[in-house]
This record gives C-alpha cells, sequence and structure tokens, in this order.
C-alpha cells in the first residue's frame, strides 16, 4: 500500500473514531431505513417469520420477499396488514 493512501486512511479512522466518542461531528448523515411496515408489523407483534406467515396465510417464502422489499402485499394482504397494525391482539387471538 502506498504510504499516502495509508496515511488517509489512518485519518479516516481517526475521525471516525473521533465521531463516534462524540469529540467531532459528521460531516454527513445517512439515514438508512431498515424496516418495512411487514416487518414493523411482525415485530410488534413479537413473532417469527414462520408464525406470521401462518397466520396470515402465506409461504414463509412470501413474507421474506415483502421483507425484504422484493414484493408487496397486494389486496387482502394489506387489509391484513393494517387490522394487524391497528389491533394487533386481533390477529394473536386467531393464533
Amino acid at each position: 500500500m502506498k504510504k499516502e493512501l495509508f496515511k488517509e486512511l489512518l485519518q479516516s479512522v481517526k475521525e471516525a473514531a473521533a465521531i463516534e466518542r462524540g469529540k467531532a461531528k459528521a460531516s454527513r448523515i445517512f439515514e438508512v431505513k431498515t424496516a418495512n411496515d411487514v416487518v414493523r408489523v411482525r415485530t410488534t407483534l413479537g413473532i417469527s417469520q414462520p408464525k406470521f406467515a401462518r397466520l396470515l396465510g402465506i409461504s414463509p417464502d412470501t413474507l421474506q420477499n415483502w421483507e425484504q422489499g422484493r414484493r408487496k402485499p397486494t389486496g387482502p394482504a394489506q387489509v391484513l396488514l393494517k387490522i394487524a397494525a391497528k389491533h394487533p391482539e386481533i390477529l394473536l387471538e386467531v393464533a
């Protein structure tokens, strides 16, 4: 590795450490959205993917596709997810 590149990398690590300790302010902040609505509903219920898939009457693969953003729920599934979000106790009663 070239000395110049090493010095730049070392400086970056030092700056990152200072930011982490609160001694420096980050020049940029990136917000990463980690969960979509399906994940939020499931984690609010505190249940596993397989169990949530059974409650919704779908395959675990379909649920994983929704949670990973490869597909989106449509029609009746959207309505059921809205009900689960507003009244989770109803969905858990069915279990």
